[in-house]
């Protein structure tokens, strides 16, 4: 992130900070490695808390499914409703 800096303070404009940043080979291997993006989040997610399992590992837990997982079971619940409703009306 400094050679980054470094480099914008450096530059006349910001097409050449970016020209600057986005050309590693002109740099040597360890302020290359400087220039790289850092994502924090990128590998993990949420890791607070206990970990999350899929739904059919633990159908009895709500509280531990996966997200995605909670809400494919939402949306089915309320389709069955929903049927459940069009076929009370209709018989």
């Amino acid at each position: 992130m400094a050679a980054w800096a470094a480099a914008v303070r450096r530059a006349p404009s910001l097409a050449e900070a970016l020209r600057l940043s986005s050309s590693p080979s002109q740099a040597s291997g360890a302020q290359a490695v400087k220039l790289l993006h850092r994502r924090g989040l990128a590998g993990g997610g949420d890791h607070h808390g206990p970990p999350k399992v899929n739904f059919w590992q633990d159908p009895l837990s709500p509280s531990k499914w996966k997200e995605e997982h909670v809400s494919v079971a939402n949306l089915g619940r309320n389709g069955r409703e929903i049927m459940c409703l069009i076929e009370a009306n209709i018989g």
